[in-house]
């Protein structure tokens, strides 16, 4: 495929999109490849990764090996996650913390909006496609339901986390760093990046490389072989995510970090008439408004012939 420089320009944009999704905990990065038109490409590409690739490197030479690689489409997609989901990490930490109602409301809207868009890909509609769309909501509904681990250090453990939460990240509604704060890793990683502790970065990074190389194979085997069912469930997994991303929480239970200070521990999603403190209402419609006209922009940029 031939591609101009305004392509990778337009690739990147939406690696940075997708950086700043997973770097908040409840969205899915996976969602937006969806919705801007690249999520079978990407999975495509990562899954030729493999011997093959590096036989073609070592006896046809780099340009060869590029080209198989498809290259620069990763360079291009990776380089706008990477800057992206570093540099929003501090970002959305602060909005969660001080502006929680309002950040939660545009990424509804933005998820709301890429239900319809992911659903309508299905090209066929049965009884099987509908249980797998249930099942789907109902995996994501209960994994945004789990209760989270304490905060774990060990380097083995945040190599397992790093390969668990990519498998999740490239998912559509499921997010890989809300997987991370399950898993008590969260924590860490956001501390190794601030901190530029680069052992525990390679070491994540390197479960994350290992985790995604595996899991898609697995996906474009199910692309290949079970398109509309597959396309059910990630459609499931973006609807039951809809209950971790609802704006208005009510906090159970407290946790106290290790600077003293209470975090949310445990929480469940009320009317913004009955939640405590100022609901934002006005400004949360807008935002979830805007999040949802986003969606609405990125399909259509996705849907143009390349």
């Amino acid at each position: 495929m031939q591609r101009s420089v305004k392509d990778y320009v337009i690739i990147s944009l939406k690696g940075v999109a997708m950086g700043a999704a997973d770097a908040v905990p409840g969205v899915s990065g996976g969602t937006i490849a969806f919705i801007s038109g690249i999520y079978e490409e990407l999975i495509s590409t990562i899954s030729n990764v493999n011997l093959a690739l590096f036989k073609t490197f070592f006896q046809d030479g780099f340009g060869p090996f590029w080209k198989r690689l498809n290259g620069n489409f990763l360079l291009a997609l990776i380089s706008g996650i990477l800057i992206s989901f570093v540099s929003f990490m501090r970002l959305a930490k602060y909005l969660l913390e001080n502006h929680p109602v309002l950040i939660w409301s545009f990424f509804f809207g933005l998820i709301v909006a890429s239900i319809y868009f992911v659903g309508k890909q299905i090209t066929r509609w049965s009884p099987a496609v509908v249980i797998f769309l249930i099942l789907g909501a109902l995996i994501a509904y209960y994994v945004s339901n789990l209760p989270v681990l304490a905060a774990n250090n060990n380097n083995s453990f945040l190599f397992f986390a790093g390969a668990l939460a990519i498998c999740a990240m490239i998912l559509p509604g499921i997010s890989g760093s809300f997987i991370l704060i399950i898993l008590g890793a969260y924590k860490t990683l956001s501390d190794a990046l601030h901190d530029f502790d680069f052992t525990r970065i390679t070491i994540f990074a390197s479960g994350a490389l290992i985790g995604l190389l595996s899991f898609s194979h697995f996906l474009k085997w199910l692309f290949k072989h079970y398109h509309n069912l597959t396309l059910a469930i990630l459609t499931g997994f973006i609807f039951g995510s809809l209950n971790k991303v609802w704006p208005w929480k009510k906090t159970l239970t407290w946790n106290l970090n290790s600077k003293g200070i209470k975090e949310p521990l445990l929480q469940k999603s009320v009317s913004p008439l009955s939640f405590q403190g100022d609901n934002h209402l006005v400004w949360a419609l807008v935002l979830m408004l805007i999040g949802f006209l986003i969606i609405f922009i990125l399909e259509k940029v996705g849907s143009k012939k390349e």
